[in-house]
């Protein structure tokens, strides 16, 4: 399997940023990759993958979007045990307690959590984070056989 998923919700498109910039590495790294809306995939799009990346903004109290991110997290975790997962996203406000709170989901799910911890970017992500995204897609595409 060559194909990686990214999968991600944004609302001011600083995570769609991102997200394309997690694309860019694993095609880079010579891999297929298919970005996605969460609104646009059922999280069983997932259960085969053993590698894929997630990325969502700290929303309210630094948390997760709510109705579509959420909920496709929660089915995700249901199956997670194994899986190489990346973490991305962006926030405007706190000091990214909700990315490390998803970081111990993740791993509470008995996922592995490529590259240790999740890339966040304050606001629009700048050169630095966007090139985290890079190199988070090409670890990513490192992982498939």
């Amino acid at each position: 399997m060559n194909q990686i998923m990214v999968v991600y919700w944004s609302q001011t498109g600083n995570t769609e940023a991102m997200a394309n910039a997690v694309a860019e590495g694993v095609k880079e790294a010579g891999k297929e990759c298919t970005v996605a809306e969460v609104s646009s995939v059922s999280a069983d799009v997932l259960k085969d993958a053993p590698v894929f990346a997630l990325g969502c903004p700290a929303m309210g109290a630094e948390v997760l979007e709510e109705d579509e991110m959420e909920p496709f997290m929660e089915a995700v975790e249901a199956f997670a045990g194994g899986k190489q997962i990346g973490l991305f996203g962006s926030y405007g406000w706190g000091d990214g307690q909700w990315m490390r709170d998803w970081e111990e989901r993740v791993q509470n799910a008995g996922a592995v959590l490529v590259g240790g911890q999740g890339v966040i970017a304050q606001e629009v992500p700048d050169e630095d984070a966007l090139s985290q995204c890079r190199e988070l897609g090409k670890s990513l595409a490192g992982l498939l056989a």
